[in-house]
C-alpha cells in the first residue's frame, strides 16, 4: 500500500468542488467588497447579450473583467482595446473556470489625457481614409428651401437655431429629434443623417445641422464615435456640425462640410438675410432703370442724327418720277408712229397684188394689226403700272424713316435762332430764344433763368 494512503486521515470532512469554490467566493467577495482598479482595456468583446467582457492589466499583472448590459448603457464612453480606465467594482470568482474577476459596475477614462489620446488616434485613423479630404467637402447652397436639423427636442439649442432663421430668412425646417450623449446617442445621431438623405421630393433637405450645447469632452464624445463620422463623410446633403462651444473640436467638425462655432453661427451660414437681398435687389432695379434711360437717350440721339441726314422721300423719287412721264410720253407717241410706218409698208408691198386679194389681205393684215395693237397697249399698261407700284412702295418705305414721322411719336426737334440743333439741356440755358418743332407745327420758346 502507498505511503500516502498509510497517512491519509479518514476522519477529516470531504466537500465538494461548489462548496469549496463557493467559500473561496465568500471570502474573497467578503474581503475585498467594492474597489477602485486602474487599468488598459485588452481583448474588449461586447457579447450578443449586451454584456461586456474584458482584460485590464498594467505592467505586472492582469485582472478578467466583466460588465453587465444594464452598467454597459450607462457608459458615457465606448470602451475599446488600448484606454486606460478607472473601474469600481467587486471582486468575485467565476466557478466554471476556476478563476477570480471582478465585476464593474462604472468605469471612466483614467483622466482626459487617456481619452484624449483615443480621440488622437481614431482622428488619424479617419484621415488615412480620406473621410477628412477637403476635396470631398461639399458648397452650402446659397438659398435652401429646407433646412434640417438633427439635436435634442429640448433645451436652447433648437430654440436658438429656429429664431435665428426665422430672423434671417424663413424657411421650411425638419427636426429630428436624438439623444445627444448617453447609450445610443451616436447610433441616433448616425441613422438621423441617413434617414435625412433618404427622404426625397419636397420635403428633403437641402442642407443639414447637426447640433448641441456645450459640455465636457466626454458630453461630447458620442460625436467622436465612428458611426456618426462616417454617417457625416457619406451624407450626400451638405452637412453643417455645430457641436459644443467655438473652443470645443469634435470628429465630426472634420467629416462635414462646414463647422460652426455655436447652434446659432450655423443657422447663419445656413440662410442669407432676407432684407440684405431686398436692399441688393433694389440697388440692382435702380441700376437697371438708369441703364434703360441711358439706353434710350443715346438711340434718341442716334436717330435725330440719322434722321437729319437723311433727304425728303420726294426729292429722292423727282427724277424717277420725270422719267416716268418721258416714259409715257414717248409711249403715246411711238404707236402711231409705229402703225403708219406698218401701213405704208403694207401699201407698198399691195401695190402689185389684185384688188381682191389686196383687199382681203389688208383686212386680215388690219384685224392683225389691231391685235397687235391691243396686246401692245396691256403689255405697255402693265409695265407702267408695275414701275409705279414700285415707286409707292419705294415713297413708302422712305416716309416711315421721314423724320416727320419721328415727331409723330412724341418727339420733338429743338433748333436755336441760327437753325443749329440744341441736343443738352447745358447747351439750351445759353440759347435766348429756341425753336422746338413738332409734328403739325413750331413752337418759339425760351430758356427759363
Amino acid at each position: 500500500m502507498p505511503e500516502s494512503a498509510l497517512n491519509f486521515n479518514h476522519n477529516q470532512p470531504v466537500y465538494t468542488v461548489s462548496e469549496v469554490s463557493f467559500s473561496i467566493k465568500r471570502v474573497v467577495e467578503d474581503h475585498f467588497g467594492v474597489v477602485r482598479i486602474r487599468g488598459e482595456i485588452s481583448g474588449f468583446k461586447l457579447h450578443s447579450s449586451g454584456h461586456a467582457y474584458f482584460t485590464l492589466k498594467d505592467d505586472n499583472a492582469c485582472i478578467d473583467a466583466v460588465c453587465w448590459k444594464g452598467n454597459v448603457g450607462k457608459l458615457r464612453f465606448k470602451p475599446e482595446d488600448g484606454l486606460e480606465i478607472l473601474g469600481s467594482g467587486k471582486i468575485t470568482t467565476y466557478p466554471g473556470r476556476s478563476k477570480y474577476q471582478i465585476v464593474i459596475d462604472s468605469m471612466e477614462p483614467a483622466g482626459a489625457g487617456a481619452l484624449m489620446a483615443l480621440l488622437e488616434k481614431r482622428r488619424k485613423q479617419l484621415e488615412e481614409e480620406g473621410l477628412f479630404d477637403p476635396k470631398r467637402k461639399k458648397k452650402l447652397p446659397f438659398m435652401p428651401r429646407v433646412v434640417g436639423v438633427v439635436t435634442s427636442p429640448t433645451g436652447a439649442v433648437i430654440r436658438d437655431i429656429l429664431h435665428r432663421l426665422s430672423d434671417r430668412f424663413p424657411v421650411h425646417v425638419l427636426v429630428w429629434p436624438v439623444a445627444v450623449q448617453g447609450e445610443g446617442a451616436a447610433e441616433q445621431v448616425a441613422a438621423a443623417i441617413k434617414g435625412f438623405n433618404e427622404i426625397s421630393g419636397a420635403q428633403r433637405p437641402d442642407v443639414l445641422i447637426v447640433a448641441r450645447g456645450g459640455g465636457s469632452l466626454e458630453d461630447l464624445w458620442a460625436f467622436n464615435e465612428e458611426v456618426v463620422v462616417r454617417a457625416a463623410a457619406a451624407s450626400d446633403i451638405p452637412l453643417i456640425s455645430a457641436v459644443g462651444h467655438e473652443t470645443d473640436t469634435t470628429l465630426i467638425d472634420y467629416a462635414s462640410d462646414m463647422r460652426a462655432p455655436t447652434p446659432t453661427a450655423a443657422a447663419e451660414m445656413a440662410v442669407p438675410v432676407r432684407e440684405e437681398l431686398r436692399t441688393g435687389l433694389k440697388q440692382l432695379d435702380a441700376r437697371l432703370a438708369m441703364a434703360m434711360q441711358r439706353m434710350m437717350a443715346q438711340r434718341q440721339e442716334k436717330l435725330e442724327g440719322l434722321a437729319r441726314g437723311l433727304p425728303k422721300p420726294m426729292q429722292l423719287l423727282q427724277v424717277s418720277l420725270q422719267r416716268l412721264d418721258d416714259w409715257a410720253d414717248r409711249l403715246q407717241g411711238a404707236l402711231p408712229a409705229l402703225l403708219a410706218r406698218k401701213q405704208q409698208q403694207l401699201a407698198v408691198a399691195s401695190a402689185g397684188l389684185r384688188p381682191q386679194a389686196i383687199r382681203t389681205d389688208m383686212n386680215k393684215v388690219n384685224e392683225r394689226l389691231k391685235e397687235l395693237q391691243q396686246r401692245l397697249q396691256a403689255a405697255g399698261t402693265r409695265y407702267l403700272d408695275t414701275r409705279e407700284e414700285r415707286l409707292r412702295s419705294m415713297a413708302s418705305q422712305l416716309e416711315s424713316v421721314n423724320y416727320q414721322k419721328v415727331l409723330a411719336r412724341g418727339f420733338a426737334l429743338v433748333k436755336d435762332a441760327s437753325g443749329t440743333l440744341v441736343t443738352t439741356a447745358a447747351g439750351a440755358k445759353e440759347k435766348p430764344e429756341m425753336t422746338v418743332t413738332f409734328k403739325d407745327g413750331d413752337l418759339k420758346v425760351k430758356p427759363q433763368a
